[in-house]
């Protein structure tokens, strides 16, 4: 089995073809191919392992990019004791899921696909719902006429 270890995002990572592994974030879109030429040994071959001072000359890893999104939050909580002193904050990593397509050796270019475009669904209107019709008022009583209005109450006086 042919490996590579590779650096990226202050990482390293120890891949094979076929692996998919979650990366700092990198540019791209689904689909997209990235090239890895940090190669920092390779191994797995016939002989022994290659171990680059410090990158192997001529080596590069070919991945596709599989999606982009976050990682889980983490919550940052710092306390003053005794201060009434607390402060809370969230943190999502944004990560990278990578697919590695091939581990390249001795100078070969690696292949470069062009960004897969799916094609688009024809979207279909979404159904809407019907607004709800306002309330209607009450009908007057029979007759047209309103009622009358109530004499307002006498506010009782303050005995002094």
């Amino acid at each position: 089995m042919v490996y590579a270890v590779i650096r990226t995002g202050g990482k390293q990572y120890k891949v094979a073809p076929q692996d998919v592994l979650q990366i700092e974030k990198i540019e791209g879109a689904a689909g997209d191919s990235v090239n890895f030429a940090e190669v920092l040994a390779l191994g797995g071959g016939e002989g022994e392992p290659k171990f680059g001072v410090p990158l192997v000359s001529g080596a590069a890893v070919s991945a596709e990019i599989v999606e982009q999104g976050k990682g889980p939050k983490i919550i940052i909580f710092k306390k003053r004791r005794r201060q009434n002193s607390r402060r809370r904050n969230g943190h999502r990593q944004f990560l990278t899921t990578v697919r590695i397509v091939d581990i390249l050796t001795d100078g070969k270019a690696a292949p470069v696909k062009a960004a897969v475009e799916a094609p688009k669904a024809e979207a279909a209107p979404a159904e809407q719902a019907p607004k709800k019709a306002a309330k209607a008022k009450a009908a007057p009583a029979e007759g047209g006429e309103e009622a009358p209005k109530k004499p307002r109450a006498k506010k009782a006086d303050k005995a002094e």
